[in-house]
């Protein structure tokens, strides 16, 4: 059909073309929908033009009004999950009387048509944004699900086959209209954050035209995510060869577009025995829309709408599988798109609201920890994100041992916030947790991290005039230590409570102890006893040590083990012995202000050392290994190091 049998048939009016689209889908080998879609979305005009949107608002309803397609779609709704997506700053629940997963959160509705009486909840405010589990009994328990929702809900009947014809056979084309839009704005000598934002602010109509098909339900969402996930499909609408039309050559000059943007964007460099893994490939490959949808969300910065917009189809399993596998295969770019990103504290939120939907599953998190290695992606791109900012460590002139610098973009704004938060939720499962602990060359990994914070931020005492300049960096090590090497501390332990993991423990502290020896190696500290102008030098932040006592400690109380056994030599445990009791002195001597000359931020330091936020993850674990060395060391020794300090 030409373009201008086209135009004769949109003179039937936009109700008249649906219904004869509609009979002409509903014979199974439609003739007329194609051609009209190449005039309706066009490229050259304006993604955003009212009237295209309307056309495809009555194209889909076939026949009907809008309204009235909309209300038959919904009447066949299964209710199953309720899926409601919210964006940051929105009331939420959380009841951990119901939840499976700790990040489990429901909305205002589904909460009080539910039954949390007695139940330990809390409404909070939500930070990233999120979506409600209601209905998924892979995060919370059936018993929690409101009126509306799993189970409790009457079934409806099976829908006419014809009523989603048009609409299956519409969605591809909508979705790939979108992804042209993308190409389109996606290279240029322009292309900066404000010119992402600006293109996305183009589609925002688009996008919502999209929000409003698949918030009729079920049956609309199944079409949406069908067309998503069918890499046929998607060879058919992308790979050439393309016809010698104006549409062809249009797709012709589009596939440049896209290839230039996948080359250009940036691409993470593991070691060579982690290459293969395709996650960490050099170059993504796309087989579906929703490949390629994944790819420009990274690229556009995770705009709001499109992360809404993807987050409602959830519902849908096999979607929720499709997106969440697109998601790790693309995870290792997320720390090069936040250190590009203008407002990366926004970004953040936003890949965290994705990301956390994701990995609340165990099962699913626990299959792409198993088939695409997301713990050992999760790890190295941490570790390659915080290797860029690192710097010769000044604690006892150590230069050949290297530390975060505190004073960095990345750690003043938090740019490694998604990467530890997301490892923190998988961690939060106990299969998953004890894979971790199984994988002897991720916790060597794991290690290697750490060392990259032991001894960072090192304050020097001032002993002449006052110092001018107060830094403010103390808190984001302060934080770092506490976001990155805490939680997942503290994480995994909750998982190790009986004899049976003893051996975890035990390879833990074993690891924790063959670092540490590295380290001491590379500070140059053969003797634990400190010279005076190395007093002058001290650190809040030792992880390796606070490692060791935990797992230590856990293994002692809960595991049978005995701590003589899992100790080393007197001479080893001295010099692992003189870090924490330097903490406890240099705390006193800032109370006691000897440290004055260095102003107030060195108190802020002593200070939130002991917050109580703090104190599980440093104080204690700093008093306990050293009642540990007391224990093991002559008293005399212990004593002569204590007034040493």
């Amino acid at each position: 059909m030409s373009n201008s049998t086209a135009q004769v048939l949109m003179k039937k009016g936009k109700r008249g073309a649906a219904a004869y689209i509609h009979a002409d889908c509903a014979s199974g080998s439609p003739q007329h929908l194609g051609p009209l879609l190449d005039v309706l979305l066009n490229p050259s005009k304006a993604i955003d033009e009212w009237e295209t949107i309307d056309w495809c608002r009555w194209l889909l309803a076939g026949g009907r009004t809008p309204d009235e397609f909309a209300a038959v779609v919904r009447s066949y709704d299964k209710h199953d999950k309720c899926g409601l997506v919210w964006i940051p700053r929105v009331v939420a629940y959380r009841c951990r009387t119901c939840g499976i997963s700790p990040c489990m959160s429901i909305c205002r509705d589904c909460f009080h048509r539910g039954d949390h009486s007695n139940h330990d909840f809390n409404m909070f405010l939500s930070q990233a944004g999120g979506a409600c589990d209601c209905g998924d009994n892979s995060v919370m328990k059936e018993d929690g699900f409101c009126s509306n929702h799993g189970n409790k809900c009457p079934r409806t009947g099976a829908a006419p086959a014809e009523l989603m014809c048009v609409a299956e056979a519409m969605m591809p084309r909508l979705i790939l209209r979108l992804l042209q839009h993308f190409r389109e704005n996606s290279w240029g000598p322009q292309t900066t954050s404000d010119s992402y934002r600006i293109a996305v602010q183009e589609c925002e109509g688009y996008v919502q035209m999209l929000m409003e098909f698949n918030n009729m339900g079920d049956l609309m969402r199944s079409a949406m995510t069908k067309a998503l996930i069918n890499p046929q499909m998607y060879r058919n609408l992308v790979e050439p060869p393309f016809p010698d039309t104006e549409y062809g050559r249009y797709m012709a000059e589009s596939n440049k577009m896209y290839e230039k943007a996948i080359e250009s964007f940036p691409a993470p460099e593991p070691p060579d025995e982690y290459r293969h893994l395709a996650a960490l490939a050099p170059r993504l490959t796309h087989h579906t829309l929703l490949d390629e949808f994944i790819f420009w969300t990274f690229k556009y910065e995770f705009p709001q709408n499109v992360v809404c917009f993807l987050l409602n189809m959830l519902p849908d399993q096999d979607y929720k599988e499709h997106l969440t596998r697109t998601f790790v295969l693309h995870y290792a770019r997320i720390p090069l798109v936040l250190e590009q990103a203008a407002d990366p504290d926004t970004l953040s939120n936003r890949v965290v609201h994705m990301s956390v939907q994701l990995f609340s599953n165990e099962a699913l998190a626990l299959r792409c920890v198993q088939q695409l290695q997301l713990l050992h992606v999760m790890v190295l791109s941490l570790r390659l994100m915080m290797g860029r900012i690192l710097v010769p460590s000044t604690l006892h002139h150590a230069h050949r041992h290297r530390v975060i610098d505190c004073t960095k973009r990345l750690m003043k704004e938090h740019c490694y916030w998604p990467l530890v938060s997301d490892f923190n939720n998988v961690l939060s499962h106990k299969s998953v947790a004890l894979l971790f602990l199984q994988d002897d060359s991720l916790v060597d990994m794991w290690f290697e991290f750490l060392s990259m914070l032991q001894g960072m931020n090192v304050n020097v005492r001032e002993t002449g005039g006052h110092i001018e300049f107060e830094p403010s960096s103390y808190y984001a090590a302060f934080s770092c230590e506490l976001e990155a090497a805490a939680y997942p501390m503290w994480s995994v332990l909750s998982h190790l409570c009986e004899p049976a993991h003893a051996p975890l423990a035990r390879r833990m502290v074993a690891a924790a102890l063959a670092r540490l020896r590295d380290w001491l190696h590379a500070a140059n500290l053969a003797s634990p006893h400190v010279h005076r102008t190395e007093a002058m030098h001290a650190s809040f932040h030792f992880p390796l040590h606070r490692y060791l006592a935990a797992f230590l400690c856990a293994g002692v109380r809960c595991m049978g083990l005995r701590a003589a056994e899992l100790l080393p030599s007197q001479e080893l445990l001295a010099l692992l012995a003189v870090h924490p009791l330097r903490v406890q002195s240099l705390f006193y001597e800032i109370l006691a202000g000897v440290w004055v000359r260095n102003g107030l931020q060195i108190k802020g330091q002593a200070m939130t050392y002991i917050q109580a936020n703090f104190c599980n993850s440093m104080v204690d674990m700093d008093i306990y290994w050293l009642q540990i060395c007391a224990a093991h060391l002559p008293a005399d020794q212990f004593l002569d190091m204590c007034i040493d300090m």
